[in-house]
């Protein structure tokens, strides 16, 4: 039977074929290009917001996301540069959704954190009790890389929530608050070490924490100095940040150095 046809027949054939991983082994330059996204999601959202309507910015935001996600979902396996531009195409339409939530509709950002949190554990726990794990290591079908993207989605929105949450609500303003999600960061980082924590919620953990630290520090660098930001304005600093992802994953592109091997049951 040719793989294209293992999958659920419902899913349709335009999905990933079943058999084949298509999320990235965690390496040291994920969690590099994950932050660089995470920043440039913040960046190009404020950007956007400020260099045409609101409204508009948001339409381009979903339509960057819904064109990112096809791209996406018709490889066959993992491709760096797909994977990278669907994560930052997340970054950028997660933040106006968390932004809309709070400005649209006037929902206090600790309201919004809670509700992108209830949402975010009812994704892991459908994910769970369908399949069984949450292991980036089990992402070998169209369902599971679907539940996967919808827990990235869900990360993203909170972890935008939770950034504002410290920066506005508890006035620590961007910088502070960056260091507080990088302290928090390392917890899972030496439970896993040291600790021997499981794998798969250290993982999680830390991919959530890795938003509010990247959008935080986004902040700090493009955010005027009258409310605690260095001044250097969105665009610089989406720019910068695109020319590094760019140059990260062109690199692993060229070496695979990040592709996952199918591991035997």
């Amino acid at each position: 039977m040719s793989p294209v046809t293992t999958g659920p027949r419902y899913l349709g054939t335009w999905l990933t074929t079943s058999g084949e991983l298509r999320v990235p082994e965690i390496t040291a330059l994920f969690w590099i290009i994950k932050g660089l996204s995470t920043a440039m999601g913040e960046s190009t959202s404020d950007y956007l917001v400020h260099a045409i309507t609101p409204e508009l910015a948001v339409v381009a935001g979903f339509a960057g996301f819904a064109f990112a996600m096809v791209l996406q979902l018709r490889m066959q396996r993992y491709v760096a540069w797909t994977y990278w531009f669907a994560v930052v195409m997340v970054g950028i339409f997660g933040t106006m959704a968390a932004d809309v939530v709070h400005v649209g509709l006037g929902v206090p950002y600790t309201a919004s954190t809670v509700f992108y949190g209830v949402v975010l554990l009812a994704v892991f726990a459908v994910w769970r009790w369908t399949e069984g794990t949450l292991s980036i290591h089990s992402i070998d079908t169209p369902r599971r890389e679907l539940f996967y993207w919808a827990a990235v989605v869900a990360t993203f929105a909170m972890g935008t929530a939770l950034g504002d949450f410290t920066a506005y609500t508890l006035h620590l303003g961007y910088l502070p608050s960056a260091a507080v999600f990088a302290a928090v960061i390392l917890v899972p980082a030496a439970g896993y070490r040291l600790l021997r924590w499981n794998g798969v919620f250290c993982f999680w953990l830390a991919y959530v924490v890795t938003r509010p630290l990247g959008a935080s520090i986004a902040d700090f660098l493009g955010k005027p100095q009258n409310v605690s930001g260095v001044g250097l304005g969105a665009g610089p600093v989406l720019i910068v940040l695109g020319l590094l992802i760019t140059v990260l994953v062109g690199y692993l592109t060229v070496t695979k150095a990040d592709v996952q091997q199918l591991r035997a049951p």
